[in-house]
């Protein structure tokens, strides 16, 4: 347990911790504030080793003292370990938070310490030394560290004393011992400052200068008789001045140097000034308490307080007054303000010569005169008188200020110094604001957040403070907290609150804190008081330098600790073995302290650091206590610690049976330290003694050895009473009486079982031990109180005895039994039956009992096995067999069980079974080759003895053999018949595990030949299917004649003559292909191509075929680009043939919006109504053809019917455009099949882009849709071209067909066409349409000079003009033409009726040809001049083309501004001048490039054909 040290009553506490000891800003993590900033830290803090960590299972942890016995023998060695539960044990906090407040004790680290508090001590005497003799004490600094008074006082002793040093010049070596460098002489300074500071006192300490016969010093008992726990204690009053921390803390800051008016009015301090500072010996150089004073009234010299006897009329007694203790300081203080200007001490002692009782006051005590009395001293403490010059040393001149005199100074000096203990706070706290307080603390003392200080830094800081003479930080630890009063931490079955169900378990738990005291096992369970501390926990609420001092527990009891949650908890801890060595240690290194307290060690106010302990001999241990761990410790374990920062802990004692040895030698030592008891322990054992069915067996087994040594001591003691002559007696009660009434006089020990008093003193009462010391008044007169009589004590004895041995008697019956000592094994029933006993009985677990388990245990396995090796046998169905080794050594462990086995007999025959065939075994395997018969029987033999004989794998082995020489004898029996590769491969495989011989050696050898050979073709034969470079027909059937002498199927070498049987195949049709009547088809090329890329032969023809195949794609290609419109969803095919299907309109939709299928044409052969066969025949491509001609022209007539009806512009109705979409405003009208599109759908004429001709005829307004103007429809002369390309070809496509159907209908129609325009119906109207256009653009001449003069300025949305020969075609050539098209006249032509109908006719079936003509040009000319001008055709046309160009415009500018703000912003380099033009202009001079939405196809429409 933590401890649990007197309290303090009385004393006003310092202020709060985190005022108090604020550290200094520019101290960093683990930096104390070093005086000066210049002395060195001391030497770093190292760790002791760490105390053991255990970490029980949940079945160990179920027993909570049974597992603290388990591990006993390895912690007790180190005094205390660390328990770790289970991770999922984890008790709810039950303390109230909102409730719970403590009053904390304030502890002052560096006084914990106890060298530290030796040297704080001794520094209180020499101040207060100085301080009588009117001086404070500074303590210089030597080599930038403050100077160690203690030590120097201490290294000065030891060497000799000061006279024997300075006569030996050694003062150098009390530098070395004090760890000064050496050769800055520093011994000289050391001398001076010991001259000047401790010299004098120790003088006076040891009463060197006290030479005259003057009372000693012997008016208080310096050696009264000690009384623990009753002490007034050091802190327990106010501090005084002498002995205030803040006057330590000032006495440590650096010295002022004395001023140069101190130097010249002092001339001892002229002498000694080269030493600096310092207080000087018997006054030489003290300052006056009231010089600052003086020094600020300037009306008239001040004195020093003056001693003045009025003037007496003759007769009077001038004796002082008796009644006043202090008469003579009540004359000074009467007459200190006298105003007359006087020295130190002026006596009108003139007047009164002939009074020579008042002349006898004032004669010096030394050397007993009165004479020089302006020299004579008068001590302001006993009113002694003393001359300057009989001092010693001796004083120059009378000192100024208070003066005392060196009895006086003695007396005071030596009075012993005030108990130490901690006081209380003022202050009450709740968890929360303490937990605030020490988490503020700890963040300011180390200057980083609470969790991240390590715990090695928050150490070594904690020993450097408690060892730090220099520093006082201040903390608080709320320590000793009852928990019956407070709350414990861990949950509590009582009536105060409900508990739920896991809170139960935890009240319930061996390891709650309130359980532990009281269990079964535990001895404090038999004590009915609640004894807080001990029986009741107690809490401790810490914060960061909290600690608690090395201390023991009371009555040497176990203490166990559990952190409930927070920082770590620092443990230390020495053994009890060491316990004793510890105290020497400590009384050795600070004998002051137990002077005054000879039992320090049990008030638990004294620390002293591991290091120094370890350094002397005595082991320490440590360890980290973290949230949720056990600490325990041990009997006499000493231990002590403190808080790594803000937790909460709890703690209680507990005593087990091994404790009662330890627990009796404790009240023998309390009663050598006259130590108050807690409890009897005499009153402990009886109690038990009195009711032993209640024990534990081993708790009453101890109590038994406790009570024998217990009776055998009182009687002894009783009877040296007999014999000393008391005989009278008298039974008494004890446990009745209160403790403070039966305690002994002498030694403090609570006495039960007898007592000696005394019938003229009832007040007192002594044990039997001190019967000497009870008093004065004759034996007669004292008398026995007594609890039992000695013929009671026997009787307890021997029930203790009879409970006790009963374990003995079991333990006697199972020691026979295991060990057989009768000669009598006992049958499992009777063992098993002792266990039982010891279960019933609760005997405790011991060795005996875990032997007989593990007995039991291996008798039924041993059992158990049996049965089931021979059940096995029995049923044909055995367990995993027993080896021969196996199964004597399990007939050993059968015969070894210290118990009856009833299967013995039957393991012994399956043993004997197993030995006899094992020799039948070896015979045969001697006799090979034996029969495979015999073999065989033999292994099934051996599979039903149950047993692993080695010789049945041997027998094995030679059946497995037989089998596979008979198999690789059937396999290669006949070398006609293949056999399979697998098989092979499998039986050379089998081979390596068959018992070898001459015979599979040779059997393995062929096969492995063979199996090679087969491996090395089949490499062969995989290397020709799967290489990159083929080989020619021939090389393969090479190989294949030679693998065919193997005599193996070899799967690659079968697939390599397959390859070549298709090689041959694919050479044969490629003859016949070739040597036809007709070129061959591309799609038959191409099919043979495939199939001999994918042989691996190779094939000479194969690359003349994939040059004609190539050949053939580049035509296709090439004509594809010419026929074919960018993305357009016709095949070639199809475009080179008629459209059958012209007059169905949906399926033209359809097929404009489907996408262009890849592969094998599947819609060329729709294109012509023929099969794939069909198309590889000339003939049938023609006649198809032709027969697509009719119905295309067929089809288109019907469409252009029903077409007709249709309003203009069309009504809402069913989609007729490409898009699927209904009719809107704006659509075009198709001038071949009269249906209606959308103008954004399809490619129109651009009239601006055409500069028309003042002959508006020639304008080219025609548009034709998308489906009917299926391709690009080029010139006569570039397909007549592709024909002589195709004529070159080895090669027929279906393609090239009908491009010459194409080319042939387009030579018909345009020999018709020129035959018609030539005719004498249409020559006339010809010239005069010729002269009309002449004539039209010698006018048009004239007028576009004149436009181009007048052409105004446009201006741009941005307001800037643009030139004209910047803007090009735009707006200004649109408009031009829109003016124009209200003066346009017409018809400008008459036809007949006859040839207009020719005309038409003609034009429609030249419409149809996907070839341009010139004729079809001429013929749509003459038609569109023998009609009215097509206003409205023109006007919309114009206005579609100026909406275009609007936007083409805007989204010009938008693009521009973006990249200038793109430039801008940096992210693109400005483009040059002329990428700033708009996109319509740069067109616009490039004669090549069509106009924005003009397709591909506008060429086609017949711009530019005249």
């Amino acid at each position: 347990m933590e401890d649990r040290g007197p309290p303090a009553r009385g004393e006003e506490p310092p202020p709060p911790a985190a005022d108090r000891a604020p550290p200094p800003q520019e101290r960093g993590p683990g930096r104390g504030p070093w005086p000066g900033g210049e002395a060195e830290p001391p030497e770093d803090f190292l760790p002791p080793p760490e105390c053991p960590v255990f970490e029980p299972s949940w079945a160990e942890f179920r027993d909570p003292l049974g597992y603290i016995a388990k591990i006993r023998p390895i912690a007790e060695k180190s005094g205390i370990c660390k328990i770790r539960p289970p991770a999922d044990w984890q008790p709810p906090f039950a303390v109230e938070v909102d409730n719970f407040r403590f009053t904390p004790r304030i502890q002052r680290l560096n006084e914990l310490e106890a060298q530290t508090r030796v040297k704080l001590n001794y520094l209180d005497q020499i101040a207060k030394f100085w301080e009588i003799q009117g001086s404070s004490l500074k303590i210089p600094n030597v080599e930038r560290r403050i100077l160690d008074l203690y030590s120097l006082s201490k290294v000065v002793l030891e060497e000799g004393g000061y006279e024997a040093i300075c006569r030996d010049r050694r003062w150098a070596r009390v530098a070395q011992r004090l760890a000064y460098p050496s050769g800055k002489n520093i011994g000289s300074l050391l001398r001076s400052h010991y001259e000047r500071i401790i010299y004098p006192y120790e003088m006076y300490q040891s009463g060197a200068n006290l030479v005259c016969d003057a009372r000693p010093f012997d008016s208080e008992e310096k050696d009264k008789e000690y009384k623990p726990h009753s002490i007034p204690l050091r802190q327990s009053v106010q501090p005084s001045k002498f002995n205030s921390y803040g006057r330590r803390a000032k006495r440590l800051q650096q010295e002022p140097e004395p001023t140069e008016e101190d130097i010249e009015k002092n001339p001892e301090l002229k002498k000694l000034q080269i030493y600096g500072a310092g207080p000087k010996m018997l006054g030489l150089g003290l300052v006056a308490k009231d010089k600052t004073l003086r020094k600020k009234d300037k009306e008239g010299p001040e004195c020093p307080p003056t001693v003045v006897v009025k003037e007496e009329p003759p007769g009077v007694d001038h004796r002082l007054e008796p009644a006043s203790p202090h008469p003579f300081l009540e004359v000074k203080e009467e007459l200190r303000h006298s105003p007359e200007p006087c020295t130190k001490m002026t006596m009108r002692l003139r007047r009164s010569h002939g009074n020579t009782q008042f002349i006898d006051s004032y004669v010096c005590r030394i050397c007993a005169r009165g004479d020089e009395d302006d020299k004579l001293l008068l001590c302001d403490g006993c009113d002694d008188n003393y001359h300057i010059f009989c001092l010693l040393p001796p004083l120059p001149e009378i000192p100024k200020g208070v003066w005392r005199c060196p009895k006086c100074v003695m007396a005071e000096c030596k009075r012993p110094p005030e108990a130490f203990g901690f006081e209380q706070a003022t202050r009450e706290y709740t968890l929360q604001s303490f937990g605030e307080m020490a988490d503020a603390f700890k963040a300011d003392y180390f200057n980083m957040p609470v969790h991240m200080v390590p715990t090695e830094l928050v150490e070594k800081e904690f020993w450097r403070l408690v060892n730090s003479i220099e520093e006082d930080v201040t903390v608080e630890y709320g320590a000793d907290i009852h928990s019956k009063e407070f709350g414990s931490g861990f949950p509590i079955s009582d009536s105060k609150r409900r508990l739920g169900p896991e809170e139960e378990e935890y009240a319930a738990s061996g390891w709650n804190l309130n359980v532990m005291p009281v269990l079964q096992q535990s001895v404090l369970c038999h004590i009915n008081a609640d004894i807080s501390g001990m029986k009741v926990p107690w809490l401790y609420v810490g914060m960061v330098f909290s600690a608690f001092c090395w201390h023991i527990e009371d009555h040497w009891s176990y203490s166990i600790n559990y952190l409930h949650w927070g920082e770590p908890k620092t443990w230390y801890g020495v053994p009890s073995f060491a316990a004793e060595h510890l105290e020497d240690v400590m009384k050795k290194l600070t004998p002051e302290l137990f002077e005054s307290q000879p039992d320090l060690l049990h008030q638990l106010v004294t620390l002293m650091n591991p290091n120094t302990l370890m350094a002397h001999g005595v082991p320490v241990v440590r360890t980290n206590q973290c949230a949720g761990e056990f600490v325990i410790t041990f009997p006499r374990a000493y231990h002590s610690g403190f808080n790594q920062g803000y937790n909460f802990a709890e703690a209680v004692n507990f005593c087990t049976a091994d404790w009662l040895p330890a627990g009796r030698q404790c009240i023998e030592h309390y009663r050598r330290l006259r130590r108050y008891c807690v409890f009897s322990h005499e009153e402990l054992i009886c109690k038990m003694a009195a009711c032993p069915e209640k024990l534990d067996l081993n708790l009453a087994a101890a109590v038994h050895k406790e009570m024998f040594i217990l009776v055998q001591e009182e009687r002894k003691l009783r009877k040296a009473l007999l014999d000393k002559g008391v005989t009278e007696a008298e039974r008494e009660a004890f446990e009745l009486l209160p403790d403070d009434e039966r305690q002994c006089d002498k030694c403090k020990t609570t006495c039960f079982l007898s007592a000696l008093a005394c019938y003229d003193c009832p007040a007192r009462l002594v044990c039997l031990y001190h019967i000497h010391d009870l008093c004065k008044c004759p034996s007669s007169r004292q008398y026995l109180r007594y609890r039992y009589t000695l013929d009671e004590l026997p009787a307890m004895l021997h029930k203790l005895k009879v409970r006790a041995e009963s374990f003995d008697t079991w333990a006697n019956k199972v020691r026979i039994a295991l060990e057989v000592e009768d000669g009598r094994k006992r049958t499992l029933e009777e063992l098993r039956a002792l266990e039982s006993e010891a279960r019933e009985r609760k005997f405790p677990d011991n060795e005996l009992l875990h032997r007989l388990k593990s007995c039991l245990a291996e008798a039924e396995r041993c059992v158990s096995d049996a049965l089931g090796l021979i059940s096995g046998l029995e049923t044909g169905v055995p367990a995993m067999p027993l080896s021969l080794e196996e199964l004597r050594t399990f007939l050993e462990r059968l015969s070894s069980v210290p118990c009856v086995m009833h299967q013995l007999a039957d393991v012994q025959a399956v043993l004997e079974r197993a030995l006899a065939f094992q020799e039948e075994a070896q015979e045969a395997l001697r006799g090979l080759p034996a029969s495979a018969a015999q073999l065989q029987g033999l292994v099934a033999q051996g599979a039903r003895l149950g047993v692993a004989v080695p010789e049945t794998h041997q027998l094995e082995r030679q059946v497995q053999q037989a089998a596979w020489l008979e198999e690789v004898k059937r396999a290669l029996r006949s070398p006609r018949e293949r056999v399979p590769l697998a098989l092979v491969r499998g039986l050379a495989q089998a081979g390596a595990t068959v018992a070898p011989s001459p015979a599979v050696e040779k059997a393995r050898a062929e096969l492995q030949e063979l199996l090679t050979i087969a491996q090395r073709w089949e490499e062969k034969a995989h290397l020709c299917l799967e290489a990159r470079q083929k080989h020619p027909p021939a090389t393969l059937e090479a190989i294949i004649k030679e693998a065919e002498n193997v005599p193996v199927h070899l799967p690659n070498i079968l697939a390599l003559k397959e390859a070549l049987a298709k090689a041959r195949a694919w050479i044969a049709d490629v003859e016949e292909i070739q040597n036809g009547d007709h070129y061959p088809c591309l799609d038959d090329l191409e099919g043979l191509v495939a199939v001999g890329r994918d042989l691996p032969v190779r094939l000479e023809e194969l690359r003349q075929l994939e040059v004609q195949v190539g050949t053939a794609h580049s035509w296709r290609e090439k004509a594809s680009k010419t026929f074919l419109k960018k993305s357009s969803c016709y095949t070639l095919l199809e475009v080179l043939c008629p459209c059958a299907d012209a007059g169905a309109a949906s399926p033209k939709r359809t097929k404009w919006r489907r996408e262009p299928e890849l592969g094998l044409y599947k819609s060329d052969t729709e294109s012509l109504g023929l099969s794939a066969q069909d198309l590889r025949d000339p003939g049938s491509v023609i006649v198809a053809f032709k027969e697509g001609e009719q119905k295309e022209k067929e089809g288109i007539l019907r469409l252009r019917r029903a077409n007709a009806l249709k309003p203009s512009p069309p009504a809402p109705g069913p989609p007729s455009c490409v898009c699927g979409q209904p009719p809107g405003p704006g659509m075009l009208r198709c001038e071949l099949c009269c249906d209606w599109f959308h103008a954004p759908c399809v490619a129109w004429p651009r009239l601006g882009a055409q500069k028309p001709s003042p002959a508006w005829w020639e304008w080219d307004a025609k548009f034709l849709c998308p489906l009917c103007q299926r391709s690009r429809r080029p010139r006569l002369e570039t397909i007549l071209a592709l024909l002589v390309a195709l004529q070159k070809l080895p090669v027929r496509l279906p393609e090239g067909e009908a491009l010459q159907c194409l080319t042939e209908r387009a030579i018909t129609w345009q020999d018709r066409a020129r035959q018609l325009l030539a005719s004498s119906e249409l020559a006339g109207p010809l010239e005069r349409l010729a002269a009309l256009r002449q004539r039209l653009h010698g006018d048009a001449g004239a007028l576009r000079e004149t436009s181009c003069n007048e052409q105004p300025k446009l201006s741009l949305e941005n307001g800037d003009a643009m030139p004209p020969e910047k803007m090009g075609p735009f707006t200004s050539d649109l408009e031009a033409l829109g003016a124009v098209l209200a003066r346009l006249q017409g018809p400008v032509l008459e036809l007949p009726e006859g040839p207009r109908r020719v005309l038409e006719e003609l034009l429609l079936e030249g419409d149809l040809l996907e070839v341009t003509l010139d004729e079809g040009q001429s013929l749509w000319r003459l038609l569109q001049a023998a009609r009215a001008p097509p206003v409205d055709t023109f006007r919309h046309l114009l206005e579609l083309e100026q909406a275009e160009r609007r936007g083409a415009r805007a989204r010009g500018r938008d693009a521009e501004r973006r990249r200038k703000r793109r430039a801008e912003r940096g992210e693109l380099p400005p483009l040059p001048k002329e990428e700033l033009e708009p996109k319509r202009s740069r067109e616009s001079e490039s004669p090549d490039v069509a106009p924005p939405g003009a397709g591909a196809d506008h060429s086609q429409n017949g711009v530019g054909q005249l």
